[in-house]
């Protein structure tokens, strides 16, 4: 009998396995890669989810930031990762939706080499100016860049923010240099110095910036207004419905062959980690609104925004090879 019994617990053990091992993930510290320099809205983030994953797991969540070619070197590393779920892959607009439009060769497949997890946040773009150019709005820009074609710039530091910029001049038929950089901190860095006139990006990257009033707020790249900025008028308000709909989102991803029950874990995780009341204030403190997701939902997201933004790089005629 207690043969018997024996025999029965460890087969019970063993069919256990399978949920155990995928509520047991993960066992061991996790790699996310974060396809930008330290100092902007996407290190940000990343940082602050990734603290309490760590907190939550019980093991470190290690942030790599892997700058250059607008996320795609990042992005492309995050692809070429083992399939066991200790690598993951931050995803934004530009690397996943434009790169692959503007790139002959981005170094990977935006829509075959990745497997969802989730959606991070949602947020509308800002376009912001240096208090030396005599502008308070997006109309008065507008207006003034056609009194002045080819004299104002603008920077961005992913490519979503470059085609939101070329997006704008295509609806206000204007002529404004666009001036890329590697990550946002240094963009920034040179809009305050008045380097460049203007620059299009997620609210982390100014927002203190905008509220110390070294910067100012011409608009919010979306339908309706931002808390964080309550007296900022969003684009359709200004008389821009095409750019009523320019958001930007960070997600999470994954290489495509990784398991699904390990998809599984890493959503469950990180949408704990996104509803966490301290998560969710550091973010709205930034700008920020989490919006997770399924992995289902953030994939459509994906595929919807890659057509949307071909589109928009054919009109433009952007290229960077």
């Amino acid at each position: 009998m207690h043969g018997l019994i024996k025999a029965l617990l460890i087969a019970t053990a063993w069919a256990a396995l399978p949920g155990w091992a995928a509520e047991r993930f993960p066992a061991r510290p996790v790699r996310w890669i974060v396809p930008a320099p330290p100092g902007g809205g996407t290190d940000a983030v990343g940082r602050i989810v990734g603290a309490k994953l760590t907190e939550l797991w019980g093991q470190q969540v290690v942030i790599d930031n892997r700058g250059g070619a607008q996320g795609g070197l990042g992005t492309a590393l995050g692809a070429k990762a083992a399939s066991d779920g200790y690598t993951i892959t931050f995803a934004y607009t530009g690397p996943l939706a434009v790169n692959p439009h503007l790139y002959s060769n981005p170094g990977y497949d935006a829509l075959r080499d990745f497997a969802a997890v989730t959606r991070l946040t949602q947020q509308p773009m800002i376009m912001t100016a240096h208090p030396s150019v005599p502008v308070t709005s997006m109309k008065e820009l507008a207006l003034y860049a056609k009194q002045n074609p080819g004299k104002l710039t603008f920077a961005s530091s992913a490519s979503g923010q470059q085609l939101a910029g070329e997006l704008f001049k295509l609806t206000t038929r204007t002529d404004i240099l666009h001036v890329p950089y590697k990550g946002a901190g240094p963009a920034v860095l040179d809009l305050l110095a008045g380097n460049v006139n203007l620059m299009i990006s997620n609210p982390t990257s100014v927002m203190p910036h905008i509220k110390s009033g070294k910067l100012r707020a011409l608009g919010v790249l979306g339908g309706k207004r931002i808390d964080t900025l309550p007296d900022v008028p969003a684009a359709a308000e200004a008389g821009y419905p095409e750019l009523s709909d320019v958001l930007e989102w960070y997600g999470v991803l994954a290489p495509v062959a990784t398991p699904r029950q390990t998809i599984v874990a890493l959503n469950a995780g990180i949408v704990r980690a996104l509803n966490s009341p301290d998560v969710l204030q550091r973010l709205q403190f930034l700008g920020m609104t989490a919006a997770p997701s399924t992995p289902e939902e953030f994939d459509q997201q994906i595929r919807e925004d890659f057509a949307r933004w071909g589109k928009v790089v054919k009109a433009s005629g952007a290229k960077v090879d």
